[in-house]
């Protein structure tokens, strides 16, 4: 199931759901104001990682190759 990030446009607040796919084309509302003005935000994909180091910047790849 995928977790979205959504802005709610009442009242400011950012939030994320795990939307199942049943629930996918239900009207999502906002937990703290319950209105269903939302946009969903773009996320960036995150994914498990052995480094303890931050990524380089400027197109630098993250992670260490032997």
């Amino acid at each position: 199931m995928p977790i979205y990030e959504y802005a709610c446009q009442e009242c400011g607040k950012e939030f994320e759901l795990l939307v199942s796919s049943e629930r996918s084309a239900d009207v999502q509302t906002c937990p703290h104001c319950a209105s269903d003005r939302l946009t969903r935000k773009f996320s960036a994909f995150a994914s498990p990682s052995s480094s303890t180091q931050a990524c380089p910047a400027k197109g630098s790849s993250c992670g260490k190759f032997s």
